[in-house]
C-alpha cells in the first residue's frame, strides 16, 4: 500500500462516511487553487486529498482498498493521474463517484456568494431610517409621516440607462451573458465580466438624466404606525418599502430604528419607569397626599407618616404597555425628603424646640478650631 489514504484525510480507519466526507470537505476548501493562488505545494495537495476521498468516499472502492490494499479500476493508479497536464478532470462528467457531490458544495462556497450578484436580476437594498420618540408617544404609540429616500426607474430613459433614440448594445466581451469563463489550474470557473459589471450590456450613450444607472433619486412621504411599548433600538420592517429591484428584482424592505429621545423626569427600565419626587421634612414626618406626574397625566399619590428619604413607591400599571400586548408595567416613585434652607427666625425657634422635645443637639458651634484640635489629640 503506498499511500495511506486514511491519513492523508486524517480519519480512523473505521471512520463513518459521513466523518470522512466532513476532512475532505474541510481539507479542500483549505487547499482549493482559488484560495491559494500560485502555490504549487496547495495544487499537489488538493489532487492527493481527493485522490484520496475518490476512493474512501466510495463504498465499494473503500472495501476493495481495506481488503487489498489498492482498487483496480483506480483512475489515480499507474500514474494514470487524471489532474496531469492541467486538464480539467470534471469535464464531461466526474471520474470518480462520490467527489462529485462534496466539489459541487465547495463550488458552491467559494464562488455562491459572488455568483449570487451576477445576474441582471436582483433584489433592491434595504433602507433604514431612525425614528425618535419620546417615553409619552411610546406609551401610547404613534402614526407618523416620515420622509425617506426613494429610487425610481429614470423618467427620462424608462430605466434603459441610455440617451433617448438609443439604446444599450450586447456586450463584447461576454457576449450578453454579464461572465467570463476562466481556466485557473485545472478549473473552469465563471467570473464577473469586467467590462459590462455583470450586466451583459454596454451603454455607448448614458442617459443625462440619470447618468446611465436608469434609476433616479427622489423622495416619497410615508404614514408609519408604530405600536405602544417598542423598545430603544427595536426594528419595525416595512416589506418592499427600500429601493427597488434590479433587472425587475423585488424591492427591499425599510426597516424603521426605534430611538428614544431622553427624558427629563422619567428613566425607562424595559416595561417601568422611574421618577424622583421631592416631599418636605414636614410631608416626610406627618404624611401627605402629593401629586406625581405620570405618561398619561397627574394622580394623587399618599405618602403615610415617618416616610424615610429614598423610600420608593409603586403605582401599578402606570408604566409602558407590553409591545405584543400583555399587560404593562409600573411607575416605581422614589421619595427624597428635602432639608429646609433659609429659615425664618420662627421656623427656626420651632425647629429648636422640636430637637429639644426630642432629646436632639443641636446648639450652635461655639468652640473654636483650636479647642477642638486640642480635644482630638488628648
Amino acid at each position: 500500500m503506498s499511500t495511506d489514504y486514511y491519513k492523508v484525510l486524517g480519519v480512523e480507519r473505521d471512520a463513518e462516511a459521513r466523518e470522512i466526507k466532513k476532512a475532505y470537505r474541510r481539507l479542500a476548501m483549505k487547499y482549493h487553487p482559488d484560495q491559494n493562488d500560485g502555490d504549487k505545494a496547495a495544487e499537489e495537495k488538493f489532487k492527493e486529498i481527493s485522490e484520496a476521498y475518490s476512493i474512501l468516499g466510495d463504498a465499494d472502492k473503500r472495501a476493495q482498498y481495506d481488503r487489498f490494499g489498492t482498487v483496480g479500476d483506480n483512475p489515480f493508479a499507474g500514474g494514470g493521474n487524471p489532474f496531469a497536464g492541467g486538464g480539467n478532470p470534471f469535464a464531461g462528467g466526474v471520474p470518480f463517484g462520490g467527489v462529485n457531490d462534496v466539489f459541487v458544495d465547495i463550488l458552491n462556497d467559494l464562488f455562491g456568494a459572488r455568483r449570487g450578484g451576477q445576474g441582471r436580476s436582483r433584489r433592491g437594498s434595504d433602507l433604514r431610517y431612525e425614528l425618535k420618540m419620546t417615553l409619552e408617544e411610546v406609551a401610547t404609540g404613534i402614526t407618523r409621516e416620515i420622509e425617506i429616500p426613494k429610487i425610481e426607474t429614470c423618467p427620462v430613459c424608462s430605466g434603459s440607462g441610455a440617451q433617448p433614440g438609443t439604446r444599450p448594445t450586447t456586450c463584447p466581451d461576454c457576449n450578453g451573458a454579464g461572465q467570463i469563463r476562466v481556466q485557473q489550474g485545472f478549473f473552469s470557473m465563471a467570473r464577473t465580466c469586467g467590462r459590462c459589471s455583470g450586466t451583459g450590456e454596454i451603454i455607448e450613450n448614458p442617459c443625462r438624466r440619470c447618468e446611465g444607472r436608469g434609476r433616479v433619486t427622489s423622495k416619497e412621504n410615508l404614514e408609519v404606525e408604530v405600536p405602544a411599548g417598542v423598545a430603544e433600538g427595536q426594528r419595525l420592517r416595512w416589506t418592499g418599502k427600500g429601493e427597488p429591484g434590479y433587472g425587475g428584482g423585488p424591492p427591499g424592505d425599510l426597516y424603521v430604528v426605534v430611538a428614544l429621545s431622553e427624558h427629563p423626569f422619567f428613566e425607562r427600565q424595559e416595561q417601568n419607569v422611574t421618577c424622583r419626587i421631592p416631599i418636605s421634612f414636614a410631608q416626610a414626618a406627618l404624611g401627605a397626599e402629593v401629586e406625581v406626574p405620570t405618561l398619561t397625566g397627574k394622580v394623587r399619590m399618599k405618602v403615610p407618616p415617618g416616610t424615610q428619604s429614598g423610600k420608593v413607591f409603586r403605582l401599578r400599571k402606570k408604566g409602558l404597555p407590553d409591545v405584543d400586548g400583555r399587560g404593562a408595567g409600573d411607575q416605581l416613585v422614589t421619595i427624597v425628603v428635602e432639608t429646609p434652607t433659609n429659615l425664618s427666625a420662627r421656623q427656626e425657634a420651632l425647629l429648636r424646640e422640636f430637637a429639644e422635645i426630642s432629646g436632639d443637639d443641636v446648639q450652635p458651634e461655639r468652640r473654636g478650631f483650636l479647642d477642638r484640635m486640642k480635644e482630638f489629640f488628648s
